[in-house]
């Protein structure tokens, strides 16, 4: 994937085609970068099982397999200078999209044992098991929204052969204005937002527990950040930080499905994202609580000095 990235670049450079309002090279390259991370995260999550080890090469070799030719058909397809996706026009092209439609079920099959091991797997720091097992569910659910796409809309319906079946867009064709780089849609809703949101959690949440603990690390000098030497709080705030990002997933999705561009977001849009952020931030507020005086240590305290002691004493010892 690092490969095609390269060579995907060096398309966008010399290659000034357009397809479907974007450079030609745009998809290729923007899935081989997604797909770098996305290995290396679950590269990351394998390493971590104590058991089921040799399941999960095999899962992730057919998530690997599977990712590669999903690639290699794309490529192909721009390199006819026709459309990968949803495309029927001719009885090749729609051989090309149902195979890219299978291989899409294997990934997400493949993605779905290794996130079951994970559910199983006993990993010793807490906050860690949580963060990895629920960013792996959401990027379950960020990788199945790309079977919505494959939905014909209105206006294929009402046509007897569409050339093209399915659409990123709701509510508005695919190919008109758009953001730039991600490309997605400004004047409609675009399921690659939540898609893009969702499957990125497997990156985005280990990230957030990366920095608590480097946090936690130099918390005797940073005394705002004490409290984050307490795994319990790290935990905590783990799992605020796990349930506010899969609310967005939710919130974006919807968005996405009522036909709303994400950068325009109605009233209802908007009360949401507002109730997320106000129990986001209460619950990170509560995360921080002190917990009970009989509660366990989060860390070995020094022993406190002993009292002095008398000759009698020390005698008597």
């Amino acid at each position: 994937m690092g490969a095609l990235a390269l060579v995907s670049a060096v398309g966008l450079a010399v290659d000034d085609r357009i397809l479907v309002g974007a450079p030609i090279w745009a998809k290729p390259f923007k899935f081989s970068v997604s797909f770098v991370a996305y290995a290396i995260s679950l590269a990351w999550m394998l390493s971590l099982l104590p058991r089921g080890r040799r399941t999960g090469w095999w899962a992730g070799t057919v998530v690997a397999v599977a990712s590669a030719v999903e690639m290699v058909l794309i490529t192909l397809q721009v390199v006819r200078g026709t459309q990968s996706h949803f495309n029927q026009a001719t009885p090749f092209d729609n051989a090309v999209f149902q195979i890219m439609g299978g291989t899409v079920v294997v990934l997400w099959l493949g993605a779905l044992v290794i996130a079951l091991l994970l559910l199983r797997a006993r990993i010793l720091d807490r906050a860690t098991a949580r963060v990895v097992r629920l960013s792996s569910l959401i990027a379950l659910a960020g990788a199945a929204v790309g079977f919505l796409m494959v939905r014909p809309t209105p206006e294929q319906l009402a046509s007897d052969d569409p050339p093209i079946v399915g659409a990123h867009s709701v509510g508005v064709p695919d190919g008109g204005p758009s953001m730039p780089v991600t490309g997605w849609a400004t004047t409609g809703g675009d399921l690659r937002v939540a898609h893009f949101f969702g499957m990125h959690a497997l990156q985005l949440l280990p990230l957030v527990l990366l920095a608590l603990t480097v946090l936690a690390a130099h918390s005797p000098r940073l005394t705002r950040f004490a409290r984050l030497a307490d795994e319990r709080v790290r935990l905590r705030l783990a799992l605020t930080a796990s349930a506010v990002y899969a609310a967005v997933f939710v919130l974006l999705t919807w968005q996405a499905l009522r036909g709303q561009a994400l950068l325009a977001p109605d009233g209802a849009t908007l009360a949401g994202a507002g109730a997320i952020a106000l129990l986001g931030a209460a619950a990170t507020a509560f995360s921080f609580r002190r917990t009970s005086p009989g509660g366990p240590s989060p860390s070995p305290t020094p022993p406190s000095p002993a009292p002095p002691t008398t000759p009698t004493e020390e005698f008597s010892a």
